[in-house]
């Protein structure tokens, strides 16, 4: 899959007292942004789900730039980066035109029905692409 963009504004509830982005509402936005992004091969997150194949964040880094502010129209750019059949990586960032505000890297696992680890499935893996 090529990268994909999403957009999103920034509504009053997703500001601080000093009008910018709440610095974890990124984490929303960027969850927004993926679950998007798989649907564009084929199935939706819930559409796994029921397939069997339940994908968790194993971790998430966040590299803070510049701050999203009140009425902004963010652009999250999302590619992902299959590490391992197990593993893969989401590479995000949060852009206000031209301007890199924030940069994430967030590492998911796949589970089936019963937590155990499993391979992603074969759109996600490596050498995957959209059907």
């Amino acid at each position: 899959m090529s990268a994909h963009r999403t957009r999103i504004k920034v509504y009053y509830e997703d500001t601080d007292c000093l009008g910018m982005v709440y610095h974890a509402n990124y984490l929303r936005y960027f969850e927004r942004a993926r679950t998007e992004y798989v649907a564009t091969g084929g199935r939706e997150i819930h559409e796994w789900n029921a397939l069997g194949y339940l994908i968790i964040v194993y971790s998430a880094t966040l590299q803070f730039r510049a701050a999203g502010r009140l009425g902004d129209v963010l652009e999250i750019v999302t590619t992902h980066q299959a590490r391992t059949p197990y593993r893969m990586a989401f590479l995000q960032e949060a852009r206000r035109g031209d301007e890199l505000l924030v940069r994430s890297e967030v590492e998911l696992a796949c589970l089936d029905g019963d937590r155990r680890l499993i391979p992603f499935p074969p759109i996600l893996a490596p050498g995957g692409g959209a059907e």
